[in-house]
């Protein structure tokens, strides 16, 4: 296996070593269209999301039996919902509740998976195999139902929303970073630290920690994804974000009663939620081509 772009940039000496592994990413980061496609999606729902107030014409939450069940037109892009709110308004203001959740939740699986991870590979022995028995205990759940369970206990809402879906990744991120460190801590680098007599804490975080984090990083990432998709779908059973607050899972609630006579409540939503996905899985399948340690010299 070849090393990690962290200790390759190590081994070719820094900031020498730094410099050229950077230019060979830019240099390749150019002619990856898949990253370049997700990057432009990613930054237009976050652009989205941060200048709600700016682009959306209307209030997200203020209705007009007016103009109720009015199609998409040059006034309101997205049409109106049976309570005459703007449909766009409500998914430009919708992304934000979406992508604040689903960093939030992936930050939280990462951040407990790593650590959790980092000290079972390490340390080994009794500890390694209590917290291994207790992430197949949780994997034998799928995610979605693991979280469904915890909102169940904690009750509805967006933060308890959050709680659960960065919950049910954690032992995701455990078995992973677990892997990564077995494959590291033997390294001719770590053994070296070992030998100048390096504590166990500053090789875990100086030594090894360092060098597992790109797979992390893309892992995290291509979650980001699923987080999305699960956030939207407990929101949908009614689980997350209590209504007027615009959510993209309960529009699509909402929306399904006027599918045949209204068809852009819940087409609309429904669309939002499939692009970001697809932006964040293109930017993450193009990250992992772009940290591919057996590229990064190519």
């Amino acid at each position: 296996m070849a090393e990690p772009v962290i200790q390759l940039a190590a081994e070719t000496g820094a900031p020498e070593g730094a410099r050229s592994v950077a230019k060979n990413l830019w240099r390749r980061s150019r002619r990856n269209k898949m990253f370049w496609t997700g990057t432009v999606l990613v930054l237009l729902f976050v652009l989205m999301a941060v200048f709600a107030p700016v682009v959306s014409r209307h209030d997200p939450i203020a209705m007009n039996l007016d103009i109720k069940l009015q199609a998409p037109g040059p006034e309101h892009w997205g049409g109106t919902d049976n309570f005459g709110r703007d449909v766009m308004a409500r998914i430009f203001y919708g992304a934000r509740i979406s992508l604040l959740s689903a960093l939030a939740a992936v930050s939280l699986a990462v951040g407990l998976g790593t650590v959790i991870g980092l000290l079972s590979g390490y340390m080994g022995g009794a500890v390694d195999m209590v917290v291994q028995r207790l992430v197949e205990v949780a994997l034998a759940f799928p995610g979605l139902l693991l979280a469904l369970a915890i909102v169940a206990v904690l009750g509805p809402g967006q933060f308890n929303v959050m709680l659960a879906v960065g919950l049910g990744g954690v032992p995701g991120y455990i078995r992973l970073v677990r892997g990564e460190v077995l494959a590291v801590k033997n390294r001719e680098y770590v053994e070296a630290a070992r030998a100048l007599g390096a504590s166990d804490r500053r090789m875990m975080y100086r030594h090894v920690l360092p060098n597992i984090l790109s797979p992390v990083v893309v892992v995290a990432t291509l979650g980001t994804a699923g987080a999305i998709q699960a956030t939207a779908a407990l929101s949908f059973l009614g689980m997350g974000a209590q209504p007027p607050t615009p959510a993209w899972g309960t529009m699509i609630a909402e929306g399904q009663s006027f599918l045949y006579n209204a068809w852009w409540m819940p087409t609309m939503p429904g669309l939002a939620i499939a692009v970001c996905i697809l932006g964040f899985n293109l930017f993450g399948d193009g990250l992992r081509d772009l940290l591919d340690p057996k590229t990064v010299r190519k």
